[in-house]
């Protein structure tokens, strides 16, 4: 039995629009996948900037008893 147009139409509006929305939700995931990688590199640099203060206060301590040490070598 033949089907009439506006099947046809409506059969196509409803392939396009499941495709769409395949395509949308595939950039989706695109985008949360790619997002951890850049907080990931802003975290990165965060934890490094702390581990560089953290080394700066101990190496104050570290350098005053490298010196003490060095200079009781010598005596």
């Amino acid at each position: 039995m033949p089907r009439g147009r506006s099947t046809f139409t409506k059969r196509q509006k409803e392939q396009t629009r499941q495709q769409k929305q395949r395509e949308k939700a595939e950039r989706r995931t695109q985008r949360k996948q790619e997002k951890p990688v850049e907080s990931s590199l802003d975290e990165m640099a965060e934890l490094r900037e702390h581990a560089a203060a953290q080394a700066a206060l101990f190496n104050v301590g570290v350098e005053d008893s490298d010196e003490n040490s060095a200079d009781e070598s010598e005596r």
